[in-house]
């Protein structure tokens, strides 16, 4: 009983941290469902929901904003928070490297050329057609950035593999701009997409990225171990057992549906695994049992309380959920570069 004590203590605190972080997404889902162009009470939303409105206007336009405009777009906020902070985590864990992000495989910048492309070539505007176009982007652009990085003598290094996924992201960024200036509806197109949103996406599109998420998120989940052992070093991981290959084509696929899924969904929300994946870091320590489910946790959670302070910035207008994370990623991301060096010093 002495020896189980002293381990005992932190992992009560982080179950509790668990618990904690769940209560807060569960009172952010009731502020999303709540706060709007019109705001509604608790009491409202609870009629708007289960609710029979009969022949009340008053009721039936309440339960047509809860139903069809608050519910979707907090699932949808709560689903692709969850997929960017999982697949930030895992992503830093397999490059060793405390700046990487969700856009460092290229998936963004592979997503967005496909949407330019199927925009451009194919005609397709509307965004359950495109989401396939790309989720398709991005995974191609994370298996090449994976290829690339297992070629030559730096192969599985993860310096080899952050420097392989700049050079594609910087190549498709390219190519997305030159035919996007080229056609000015898919221009439209990729302005909205690039923005990162949550608002206006059906049911159909949800349902369809909800589903690669989970599957990312059971990949995620059975990758962990090999993540953990994977931080001891290369060498070490290998001489405990770990199978190299598998173990990173493992997280590489993890990172590529989650990420894929959600970018697909509502466009690229930048800033937003690196963020939580810092504070879970920060609240759990390096076992990545526990700080990738925290990671999810907080990407749900900022996520979602970014689309709600874009309700509110703004009103009656909205601003985008990406631009609201990015407002707050980028000086997050100067404060960690100024915290390194004053640690340094």
């Amino acid at each position: 009983m002495e020896q189980r004590g002293p381990d005992a203590s932190p992992h009560r605190r982080r179950l509790t941290g668990l618990v904690c972080l769940l209560a807060l997404l569960a009172a952010a889902t009731v502020l999303s469902l709540v706060i709007g162009t019109r705001a509604l009470s608790p009491a409202e939303v609870w009629q708007g929901l289960f609710g029979d409105p009969g022949g009340d206007q008053q009721l039936v336009e309440v339960a047509l904003i809860v139903q069809t405009l608050r519910v979707p777009r907090t699932v949808l906020a709560v689903f692709a928070g969850l997929a960017l902070g999982v697949a930030g985590a895992v992503i830093q864990g397999h490059t060793r490297n405390p700046i990487a992000d969700t856009g460092l495989l290229g998936v963004n910048a592979g997503a967005s050329f496909a949407v330019v492309l199927a925009v451009s070539l194919l005609g397709l505007r509307n965004p359950l057609e495109y989401l396939w176009f790309a989720f398709v982007g991005a995974a191609v652009a994370g298996v090449v950035v994976f290829g690339l990085s297992s070629l030559g003598r730096g192969a599985g290094n993860p310096l080899t593999l952050v420097l392989a996924g700049q050079g594609v992201t910087i190549f498709l960024t390219a190519l997305t701009g030159a035919v996007a200036l080229g056609d000015k509806q898919a221009l439209d197109v990729l302005r909205f997409f690039n923005a990162g949103s949550v608002q206006g996406v059906g049911w159909d599109v949800i349902f369809l990225a909800g589903g690669f998420i989970v599957v990312g998120l059971g990949v995620a989940a059975a990758n962990l171990p090999a993540i953990n052992l994977l931080n001891l070093g290369d060498d070490v991981a290998r001489g405990l057992g770990v199978n190299m290959a598998r173990g990173r084509t493992m997280g590489v696929l993890a990172v590529t549906l989650l990420a894929g899924a959600a970018t697909a969904a509502c466009g690229p929300i930048a800033f937003l695994g690196l963020m939580v994946a810092h504070i879970a870091r920060w609240l759990t320590g390096p076992d990545y049992r526990f700080l990738v489910p925290y990671a999810g946790l907080l990407g749900a959670l900022v996520l979602l309380v970014g689309d709600i302070a874009g309700r509110l910035v703004v009103r009656p207008a909205e601003l985008q959920a990406g631009i609201v994370i990015s407002l707050i990623g980028a000086p997050f991301f100067a404060a960690l570069v100024w915290l390194g060096k004053f640690r340094q010093a």
